[in-house]
């Protein structure tokens, strides 16, 4: 009887390390869990503090390949380009960032913002019509105008300067686009957005002025009733960021709210 119990007591043993055995070979042949990847954010440009001041939570620089535009953006041809369903603008000449630097986008009340804009930067910066590959210089640099089709209804600035390896951060872009209007029309409103502050002035006057730290979205601001000349309209804008993202949307839409018909953008 004494022997009987004894061999039980074995078998029980041996089946209990088995199981034992069994667990553990199963976890570990079981994947591990995977972390999930930090977000990379693309190095910074050329003047550009790091981190920078009061920006997104970015991970450290990492290197790179040659930088590009695309798929942001592509070379404007000399057709003129409708906007695009919703109405939005996507041909413009976009000048490289200007060096402003700015540790947070706190400052931009409308009397910085215009002091900041009013400021000669290039002769004739608020008459000129730039050409693509034109060249101004501000503060001794010599920076370029692009013309360019953005892919998106949005001008992602950012890109644009991170793509020529240009600051990114604490900057002002400048943009001019041509409208041409088949006839005359009256009661039109200029809808912008942008990232952050940033003013527009349609044919040499002021339409819509977008102040203080604020993110882009559609139709942020409407301008009053404005009139679109038959033939050329010079539209001009001017975007100031500190740190973070850049970029800016605008359209032309008619009383009800809708993008208004019929017009095209060109670069003369």
């Amino acid at each position: 009887m004494k022997k009987l119990r004894m061999i039980l007591m074995l078998g029980t043993g041996v089946l209990a390390l088995s199981a034992v055995s069994a667990v553990s070979v199963a976890q570990s042949a079981a994947p591990a869990a995977q972390a999930p990847a930090a977000a990379v954010a693309p190095s910074p440009g050329p003047g550009d503090a790091w981190p920078p001041a009061g920006g997104p939570n970015f991970a450290a620089p990492k290197k790179d390949g040659p930088r590009t535009i695309a798929p942001y953006f592509t070379p404007a041809t000399a057709a003129p380009k409708a906007p695009d369903a919703d109405g939005f603008l996507q041909r413009w000449l976009l000048l490289e960032p200007i060096v402003k630097p700015n540790r947070s986008n706190t400052v931009f009340t409308g009397t910085y913002v215009r002091s900041t804009f009013n400021t000669e930067y290039f002769p004739n910066q608020f008459t000129v019509l730039p050409h693509n590959g034109d060249k101004v210089t501000v503060a001794g640099k010599e920076l370029a105008w692009h013309a360019l089709d953005t892919a998106n209804f949005d001008v992602k600035l950012y890109r644009f300067a991170y793509g020529l390896n240009k600051p990114t951060y604490g900057v002002i872009f400048w943009a001019v686009t041509v409208i041409d209007s088949p006839r005359e029309m009256k009661n039109v409103r200029l809808a912008a957005g942008s990232n952050s502050a940033s003013m527009w002035w349609l044919n040499g006057k002021e339409a819509a002025g977008l102040f203080d730290d604020r993110r882009m979205k559609m139709d942020d601001v409407v301008s009053p009733r404005l009139t679109l000349n038959k033939g050329k309209n010079i539209l001009r804008g001017a975007v100031i960021n500190g740190p973070g993202l850049s970029d800016f949307c605008v359209r032309l839409i008619d009383e009800n709210g809708d993008p208004v018909k019929g017009i095209t953008t060109s670069l003369e």
